[in-house]
């Protein structure tokens, strides 16, 4: 069938650039695969440059399927699956690049997209590194580009083909209108289904290039120790590895704190960490990461734990290849809010953690022993001792987080399922203890000497810094109001236990600064991430342990269920207009606005003033329609910031829709002083004012506008004023309904009738009464996380910037 208006050459040049871009990454894998093993340099050279035109064709494919894709959303060619699904004529521009990723395939050719970059940089930094490392780059590429293929193999689909046709798909072939030549005229195919709602926020455009960044930096130290085991070079590369594993660590620790911002400020669990899987799947890889950076320092610094650092730097990477399984594979899609459904893909996904993860093991094992190892054993006053047992316990930390957040893996094979009643405090018993562990080790481990430490030197470095975190930490635990009860005496004493351990690390590190390194900042790249993780445990805790539901239900009255996830008394009905106590404050809820018909976001005007101190402010949560099948709608919290706390709020329940209300206006016509009847009582028309300017309507003389003057009694002698409006406006008729709530009645200016009387329009509906659910919670102190989340990125930074200045100096003197 010749079909009419497809666009079908985009398509075609994409998938020939996504079939180019696996066939050159194998290609690439090959030739730098013999540049590895030859033993002659000229054969070495001549494989290297074959290979390195190989990698150039790859980026170039890569990048071609990205501007291809692009091109598709932009342009609406919603005869593409990949613009149907997951763009519309209502996206707005900055979210185009966020659809791209929302879709499985997008997200897989970002990771491809940096993976690229970092080849390319390799191929000018690796310098005799570069054939086993750019082997393992060109390999990993290679794995990407086959989750793009989308070719069928004997049967077997490989990959998902982002240029594959609405009409190709499996819903596409049982639907009936695509047998119509002309099928793209039809309505349903004139606009796309749009980006997930939960997505429309500016931190989706920026956090998953910067996580998948992290993502794949992961590859390029583990390539590294790859290349180490391969050449059996077993020590030589760990230096130049070094700003690599930093990078990663900083890159990979940005990307998931801006996931948490994100979640702070678009998802409504409250938070901005939830121990959900996903974020846990990309927490357990860092945790392992920067474990493997503390044994690479301490193997560059005495040659200990190099065997460590081939196991953390090894499984870091296995765990991103297994994390990026079980967000994709659909066994989390129930479990978490941004857990990709399943595509059908998941014994490809298993492949593709076993290609790495059995041949790495593999090799470690077999060079195991040949790996240099210092027989004695590490003094325990010594610096490397306790960042051993502190990258150790990271591991042990992260091993019981993916554990346990692989249960739904778990549970397929098991005949009795495994579950966690409470599984925030699943992970809070566990890791309240390591963070006291860590923060403590970190404290005072700069303080020691490598390979060993004099006698009552600790003591005499520690003795202040100790005593003025004792001092802090005391006062806060006694006046910052931390009563936090839930989980027991026991759980308490151990929040203000990592209180102390969190002040311990930011004043003894401050102190190491000062005292240690005699103020020089350039080389306290690891004293200020420090810091910074220190200052974020104490934001964490006191945040966390403090938190507030501000708007607890005494009086039990609801309009309507909230979120059967929510607890229903931490939600309170507010009724439009009517000022409500709120704990601290009074909260009246003024209505709501659409900001974007077309984005069918509503947007809800909620005014606060505290009560003690009368400070008044408004925010503004909102609702944005789902546009991909779900029922209801995604709410996205607002939040106003004083400088010691958040107030942050978003809708749990909305009221009835308008469709819902049947009841009909009632048309009357009245002069001067008449009296029109409804149900309740009566109105009186008292005057009809041209153009009104007052407080709750402006217009100027130059409108067109008048306004109703009412009186409503009610039965029980009570009195109510209404001000319905009718405007001109482009030529066209508008009103403004005036509605008294008390009474359910709703009041419109129709018209003026031929004989100079009054059309109001009249309508009693008990389901007018308009009305929010809200959920208002404090955060107290939580600027202090994210002040440390800056200064910890900042405190990589600044190492990975001190580790590239040493190393070009030791060239220098070469």
């Amino acid at each position: 069938m010749q079909y009419l208006g497809e666009h079908l050459l985009p398509g075609r040049l994409g998938h020939f650039f996504a079939l180019l871009s696996f066939a050159a990454s194998f290609v690439a894998v090959i030739a730098y695969f013999k540049a590895t093993q030859a033993k002659l340099p000229e054969e070495q050279n001549s494989w290297r440059r074959m290979g390195r035109t190989a990698f150039y064709i790859d980026v170039a494919a890569v990048f071609a399927v990205l501007f291809t894709i692009l091109y598709i959303v932009s342009s609406r060619l919603f005869e593409y699956n990949f613009a149907w699904e997951h763009s519309s004529k209502a996206l707005k521009f900055q979210y185009l690049l966020a659809c791209v990723w929302e879709a499985q395939e997008g997200s897989f050719l970002l990771w491809n997209l940096w993976v690229c970059v970092l080849g390319l940089i390799l191929i000018r930094k690796a310098d005799k590194w570069e054939s086993p490392v750019m082997t393992v780059m060109s390999f990993t590429q290679f794995c990407i580009a086959t989750m793009i293929m989308g070719i069928y193999l004997f049967g077997n689909k490989i990959g998902l083909n982002p240029f594959i046709l609405v009409r190709q798909t499996e819903f596409g072939m049982r639907a009936p209108i695509f047998s119509q030549p002309d099928y793209l005229s039809i309505p349903q195919m004139q606009d796309g289904q749009g980006l997930n709602a939960l997505l429309q926020n500016y931190w989706m455009v920026i956090h998953p290039p910067v996580l998948f960044l992290g993502y794949s930096s992961t590859v390029v130290p583990f390539a590294y120790a790859i290349a180490g085991l391969w050449k059996r070079d077993f020590g030589g590369w760990t230096r130049a590895a070094l700003p690599w594993t930093i990078f990663s660590a900083c890159v990979l620790g940005t990307g998931i704190m801006m996931g948490s911002a994100w979640a702070y400020e678009a998802l409504s669990f409250g938070g901005y960490w939830g121990w959900d899987p996903v974020e846990n799947a990309s927490l357990v890889p860092w945790l392992v990461m920067v474990a493997g950076l503390h044994t690479q320092v301490i193997y560059n610094a005495t040659g200990h734990s190099l065997r460590s650092t081939y196991f953390f730097l090894i499984t870091q990477f296995v765990l991103v290849l297994y994390s990026t399984f079980l967000t994709r594979s659909g066994i989390l899609g129930d479990l978490s809010v941004h857990a990709f459904v399943d595509s059908g893909m998941n014994v490809q996904l298993a492949s593709f953690v076993l290609v790495f993860l059995l041949p790495a093991y593999a090799l470690f094992i077999a060079r195991y022993k040949q790996i240099p190892h210092i027989v004695k054993e590490e003094a325990t006053d010594s610096r490397e001792f306790w960042m051993f047992i502190g990258s150790l316990i990271l591991f042990l930390s992260a091993a019981y987080i993916i554990i346990f957040t692989s249960l739904p893996v778990i549970n397929l094979v098991r005949e009795k399922k495994v579950n966690t009643d409470d599984a925030l405090f699943t992970y809070n018993r566990i890791e309240i203890f390591i963070a006291i562990l860590i923060g403590i080790f970190t404290a005072f481990a700069q303080y020691l000497k490598y390979k060993g430490t004099g006698k009552g030197v600790l003591m005499k470095k520690l003795w202040l810094p100790t005593a003025v975190a004792l001092v802090v930490s005391t006062l806060v635990s006694i006046f910052g109001g931390i009563h936090y009860d839930k989980y027991g005496a026991g759980f308490l004493a151990a929040i203000h236990l990592a209180l102390f351990a969190a002040v311990y690390t930011v004043v003894a590190n401050a102190e190491y600064i000062r005292v240690g390194l005699k103020g020089n900042l350039r080389a306290a790249g690891g004293s200020v991430a420090h810091i910074g993780f220190g200052l974020m445990l104490v934001g964490i805790l006191i945040s966390s342990s403090r938190k507030q539901v501000l708007s607890y239900n005494t009086a039990g009255v609801t309009f309507s269920n909230p979120d059967p996830k929510q607890d229903p008394l931490e939600n309170l009905t507010l009724v439009k207009g009517v000022r409500t106590e709120m704990n601290k404050y009074w909260a009246t809820y003024l209505g709501n606005d659409s900001l974007d018909e077309r984005s069918q976001t509503r947007y809800f005007h909620i005014h606060f003033q505290d009560k003690q101190t009368a400070d008044q402010f408004d925010l503004y949560p909102n609702m944005m329609k789902n546009t991909k099948g779900q029922e209801g709608g995604s709410p996205n919290p607002d939040k106003f910031h004083y400088w010691n706390r958040d107030i942050f709020t978003y809708i749990s329940a909305l009221p009835p829709d308008d469709n819902q209300d049947t009841a009909q206006f009632l048309p009357q016509a009245l002069k001067l002083k008449d009296t029109a009847f409804y149900s309740k009582g009566y109105i009186i028309l008292d005057s009809v004012v041209k153009d009104p300017n007052n407080d709750k309507y402006h217009f100027s003389p130059n409108d067109t506008a008048l306004m109703a003057s009412l009186t409503v009694v009610s039965r029980d002698s009570m009195r109510y004023k209404a001000s319905p409006v009718i405007f001109i406006k482009d030529n066209q008729p508008h009103f403004l309904t005036d509605t008294v709530f008390a009474q359910d009645l709703a009041l419109r200016f129709n018209k003026i009738t031929t004989d100079q009387r009054i059309e109001l329009g009249i309508k009693e509906s008990s389901e007018m009464v308009p009305f929010i659910a809200l959920k208002v919670l404090e955060f107290p102190q939580i600027n202090i996380l994210w002040i440390g989340t800056i200064i910890m990125i900042t405190g990589f930074v600044m190492s990975l910037l001190w580790r590239r200045r040493q190393a070009k100096a030791k060239m220098s003197v070469r």
